[in-house]
């Protein structure tokens, strides 16, 4: 009985290391520390690693029947939610490289496939603009690319689209996942950029 017991503790300590283990190896557990220098380019970077951590904690242990929660008929469940955030990672890790946006993703992949595809566009892309030569956005571009025709915007709508637009859906994920009977883990301190103790 003893020993029964003991390697029962055992196997479920493992468990819990490897588990603890698989939620560190994603980027945004906890936002990285933060550049000596104030420029634009940090700036925006810091802007995407705040996306990043709140996108890590809204999206952290959801459910299936979180993510088929929709509030009405009309509005979108959590996964379509999640779904567009993905697609506005990609237009944000694309503006970092001066790429184009061209062509459609694959969303008909798991939900912990696409939480970790958005989360690793977002290091990205902040990553890149902090180890960027450039010392100012002035040169990069926004571009979309639809058949025939090429759309060219400035940086600028960058911050005010994509990376505002999926901050403000992460904020439809809390809220939906709290109607949906699982709430944001109340330990995040999105100020601070980690779990309170």
């Amino acid at each position: 009985m003893k020993k029964s017991f003991t390697l029962l503790s055992c196997l479920f300590f493992i468990t819990f290391l490897t588990a603890q283990s698989k939620i560190t190896d994603l980027p945004y557990y906890q936002i990285p520390d933060y550049p000596e220098k104030f420029t634009n380019v940090n700036v925006a970077a810091r802007l995407i690693d705040g996306l990043g951590f709140r996108y890590y904690w809204a999206t952290e242990g959801l459910r299936e029947e979180d993510l088929s929660y929709k509030p009405s008929a009309d509005a979108r469940t959590t996964r379509q939610t999640i779904e567009h955030i993905y697609g506005l990672s990609r237009t944000i890790v694309n503006a970092s490289k001066n790429q184009a946006n061209e062509g459609s993703l694959d969303y008909d992949i798991s939900f912990a496939e696409m939480r970790k595809n958005t989360l690793e566009n977002i290091k990205t892309a902040s990553d890149i603009l902090k180890n960027s030569k450039r010392k100012d956005l002035k040169k990069m571009k926004v571009v979309f690319k639809r058949k025939d025709r090429t759309s060219e915007y400035p940086y600028w709508n960058m911050i005010n689209g994509p990376i505002a637009d999926a901050i403000w859906h992460c904020g439809q994920v809390v809220s939906f996942r709290r109607a949906s009977g699982n709430p944001f883990n109340s330990k995040v301190s999105v100020f601070n950029g980690k779990l309170r103790e």
